[in-house]
């Protein structure tokens, strides 16, 4: 690999600026190359981060023979396709969450950078966070015991994208997005969660998902809102484990409460960080100082960057700095488990991960 890597990046709107953003406080990276179907903001985005190569089309910017890794910030069911094309040029690729429309699609993403050899990552922010950090430190330490429960929670008391006020009408049509709450925040919880526990592997599956809260009507009709804005789930994992989620875009309440993990000899809350065990008769509530962790790994451990951040540790796996953590497989179940829960809506009955998997279908969009 070259000193500094050289990155294409397709799709510029709101998430393409923050990669962009990003890698401004990365050392050893190039961005030499966008694209947008979008040519007047394409051509505005460029000046502004001085990109040198712009194009209206992935394809055509997949010709170059100067990119290292391609950056794919499109809608979820544009995924698959950029980063299939991508990963066949000979790159690899780091992709916006969620993995893709549909746990086929996703399945074909990974299959793809198997087959090519090419590194395929998946943004998944929470796992860089110093609570997850110092919750991995505590679990592999066996700190927990025996872990048999854990719960993902994500909240917004009224954050519905488009309809509340921000973000584009593309975020909540299936057509484009694929899903609602569980696409837009549940992927960084649940996968997250699949995370502290090891990715175990998914044996069924239960969910109910709603959209009862009101919108501006012109809003609705504009967006054609047709993805759920509340959702639920129950998911048994191997190991005897029980896996509840939640995950709100809109609910009439001031909280959930948080993600947690809970094992024989102790628990975890994620948000607020807390440390819950026993001795003996005496039950203990421990907070942490998790900047002082986070200075220690940096300066002690000598670890440097490569947690930071997800860009960050994507870039330093492609250096060679740091073995890329199993972003694109946590991402691949947490893909299961959330078409499941939108399967188990539409039968109305709980159903096996293999039955998942043989009922999901591509909704690939070509980019």
């Amino acid at each position: 690999m070259a000193d500094r890597i050289r990155i294409g990046i397709i799709g510029v709107g709101i998430i393409g600026k923050v990669h962009l953003r990003n890698y401004r406080q990365i050392d050893d990276v190039e961005v030499v190359a966008l694209a947008d179907i979008d040519e007047p903001e394409g051509e505005r985005v460029a000046k502004e981060f001085g990109i040198p190569n712009v194009y209206n089309n992935g394809y055509k910017m997949l010709e170059r023979d100067d990119l290292d890794a391609v950056d794919i910030c499109l809608h979820n069911n544009l995924h698959m396709a950029g980063a299939v094309a991508a990963l066949r040029s000979g790159r690899h690729v780091y992709c916006e969450k969620p993995m893709a429309g549909t746990y086929t699609d996703a399945e074909t993403m990974l299959r793809t950078a198997q087959e090519t050899g090419k590194k395929l990552s998946i943004q998944l922010g929470t796992l860089y966070s110093k609570e997850t950090r110092a919750a991995k430190y505590l679990i592999d330490r066996g700190m927990l015991g025996k872990i048999y429960h854990a719960r993902s929670a994500g909240f917004r008391r009224r954050g519905r994208p488009y309809v509340d006020g921000y973000g584009s009408q593309n975020f909540v049509n299936k057509a484009i997005s694929a899903g609602g709450a569980f696409y837009d925040m549940g992927v960084y919880h649940i996968a997250n969660i699949l995370y502290l526990l090891g990715n175990p592997k998914v044996m069924t599956i239960t969910g109910k998902t709603y959209q009862e809260t009101p919108m501006d009507p012109r809003r609705r009709e504009i967006s054609g809102y047709n993805v759920e804005e509340l959702g639920m789930g129950f998911v048994r994992l191997e190991n005897n484990i029980a896996f509840e989620i939640i995950e709100s875009w809109a609910i009439h309440l001031d909280g959930l409460g948080g993600s947690y993990v809970v094992g024989s000899d102790g628990g975890i809350r994620l948000d607020p960080f807390g440390f819950y065990h026993s001795v003996d008769d005496v039950a203990l509530n421990s907070s942490a100082d998790l900047a002082q962790l986070d200075y220690r790994l940096h300066n002690v451990h000598e670890v440097g960057d490569v947690y930071d951040s997800s860009q960050h540790h994507w870039i330093a796996a492609l250096k060679g700095r740091v073995e890329l953590l199993p972003t694109a497989d946590l991402a691949l179940n947490t893909m299961l488990i959330s078409e499941g829960i939108y399967r188990s809506e539409q039968l109305g009955r709980e159903l096996s991960a293999e039955e998942v998997k043989a009922l999901s279908e591509s909704t690939a969009v070509d980019i």
